[in-house]
């Protein structure tokens, strides 16, 4: 049977029938291209993002009484209109290696059938990349390594660097020095941020921006008074 998990909660858990869902495309890249009078060709403008994508399925809810499926419906809207601020993860048979980040966030206009089943689309606001399920696992290393990034996409890792003192971290070349470690110090690259626990520590930090992974092979190293690295790759694709 087909289903969807949305915040931590199955879509089967509720009674749901997923019949279609709608989307395997992929969002428009966000550039404004500008006719120059006189010049072949548009000028490209790139805004350097994706816009969110939607994604929808179409269900039913059946019921052996109104009462029942009133009930079911009821559950149904506590479920996908809980935290509403936020994204939350999203995964489905229709594509189980990857995993979305949703959040819903349009009307839910269900219509009755036969007066036992409600019919209705669920539809979601995703962030546009989707996460490679097998590259949310945290891998640990305690000497150079590679990493395959196998989609045309640079990747925000999670990165833990493991030590005491100062120490270098090397990806492809460019390199980032932790200055007090004091046992670990974290990075997340989407979020921008280097913390130890809940204390920013990026103001003991130097380097380019934050740690990316590009398309191909990425060489990682380390030296000085860092030991080893923990890192979550976060793979994504279209």
């Amino acid at each position: 049977m087909s289903y969807l998990i949305y915040n931590g909660i199955s879509s089967e858990s509720l009674g749901i029938r997923i019949q279609t869902k709608n989307i395997y495309s992929a969002p428009k890249y966000d550039a404004n291209l500008t006719t120059i009078p006189g010049r072949n060709g548009d000028l490209i403008s790139p805004n350097g993002r994706y816009a969110n994508v939607t994604v929808s399925y179409t269900c039913y809810v059946p019921a052996k009484s109104i009462d029942e499926l009133c009930d079911k419906l009821t559950k149904i809207k506590n479920w996908l209109y809980k935290e509403p601020d936020r994204y939350h993860d999203l995964t489905d048979s229709y594509d189980a290696k990857f995993k979305r980040r949703a959040v819903f966030n349009s009307k839910l206009d269900i219509t009755d059938e036969a007066l036992k089943i409600g019919v209705f689309t669920i539809t979601f606001s995703c962030v546009p990349f989707r996460y490679l399920l097998s590259g949310l696992a945290k891998e640990t290393h305690d000497s150079s390594f590679t990493l395959n990034n196998e989609f045309a996409f640079s990747s925000k890792p999670y990165i833990k660097v493991i030590g005491r003192g100062s120490g270098s971290l090397i990806i492809n070349n460019k390199v980032w020095q932790f200055e007090t470690l004091n046992g670990y110090t974290e990075c997340d690259s989407e979020l921008m941020n280097f913390y130890h626990d809940t204390t920013p520590k990026n103001d003991t930090v130097s380097g380019d921006g934050f740690p990316e992974l590009q398309p191909g092979l990425n060489s990682i190293s380390f030296e000085g008074g860092i030991t080893s690295v923990e890192i979550i790759p976060r793979w994504v694709s279209l």
